[in-house]
């Protein structure tokens, strides 16, 4: 008797959790959905969330609450996603060198390669490499030569330790063998405001900032950081076609949840992350930002994920890179 009425027990378990598989599946999501950027409110990373939540609320049915959880370059927030329950209902959005930099800066309290599900990549975009107008160099093989010649007296200015414009530097100094001061700012305006004024010598920035200044005659540029020339600006060389094969710099943006997050949740929202980031309208705000669209798989997030963090080691590497 015992015997039979465990069994009917496990039955009914058994059956009420597939009933509640099924459920989950046609209802999700069923509460709004926490978005926490580890960035400050404002900045680009903060603009993009903010332009995908809102796209999600439409296409999900639920709110989609934008959570700013800012500071450590980015570890507090992905230390609060990746202790969040792993239902669906909280996801991150993370810049690229928060994934792939920070793991061999810091001794972090979270793995991402356990502790996250990547949905799918967002955009990426190119830095500038610019110098302040008096730098007599107009070329990457002009500004390659004065740093031979004047070995540790060029100083490069970056928005922090370990961001985009430290680690494009660092990028640069290991593959052409040169000598350039880092300076770190909390920011990249005053970066780019010294930089106008003389008071460091080259500066690897954003493009939305960096080309009206550049317009404006205020810094010059040598070139861009990525693969291929900017349409924002086309004139401006490539750092490899200029002169030093090899070098790409790009930032980018992924969306991503707490491991265990389940698969129907991560299949819905990468297919409407995809539709949104496929619209004309957010493909004019992304290209206005001097960024572009590109969406991923899983699978494809999760290999540039591995790829990056290797290549990231050996620029940390190089530069001994530790957190202040």
């Amino acid at each position: 008797m015992a015997v039979r009425q465990l069994r009917y027990r496990v039955f009914i378990s058994t059956v009420a959790l597939l009933a509640a598989g099924q459920v989950s599946a046609q209802t999700y999501p069923v509460k709004p959905v926490r978005f926490i950027v580890p960035y400050t409110a404002g900045g680009p990373s903060d603009v993009l969330a903010r332009l995908l939540g809102t796209g999600l609320t439409e296409a999900l049915r639920k709110q989609v609450i934008v959570d700013n959880r800012g500071g450590a370059n980015g570890n507090i927030g992905m230390q609060a996603a990746a202790t969040a329950p792993p239902d669906g209902h909280t996801i991150v959005l993370s810049t690229g060198f928060t994934l792939t930099v920070n793991p061999h800066i810091y001794r972090l309290p979270y793995d991402i390669e356990r502790d996250f599900a990547p949905i799918s990549l967002l955009i990426s975009s190119a830095a500038l490499l610019v110098v302040t107008p008096t730098l007599p160099a107009k070329s990457v093989p002009e500004l390659i030569r004065l740093a031979k010649a004047r070995p540790g007296e060029l100083t490069f200015g970056s928005s922090g330790l370990g961001g985009f414009g430290h680690i494009s530097g660092e990028l640069f100094k290991m593959l052409t063998k040169t000598s350039m001061i880092h300076v770190p700012y909390k920011s990249a305006a005053p970066a780019l405001t010294d930089l106008a004024a003389g008071n460091i010598t080259v500066l690897f920035n954003n493009l939305v900032t960096t080309v009206p200044m550049v317009e404006a005659g205020r810094v010059r540029a040598i070139a861009v950081t990525t693969r291929e020339r900017s349409p924002v600006i086309p004139d401006v060389p490539t750092v490899a076609e200029a002169g030093v094969p090899g070098y790409e710099s790009t930032t980018w943006n992924g969306l991503l949840a707490p491991a265990g997050t389940p698969e129907d949740a991560l299949a819905r929202l990468n297919s409407e992350v995809v539709k949104i980031l496929a619209s004309a309208d957010m493909k004019q705000r992304i290209s206005a930002r001097g960024a572009a669209v590109t969406p991923s798989t899983p699978e494809q997030f999760r290999a540039k994920i591995r790829e990056e963090t290797a290549r990231m080691a050996d620029v940390v590497r190089f530069a001994k890179i530790k957190p202040n």
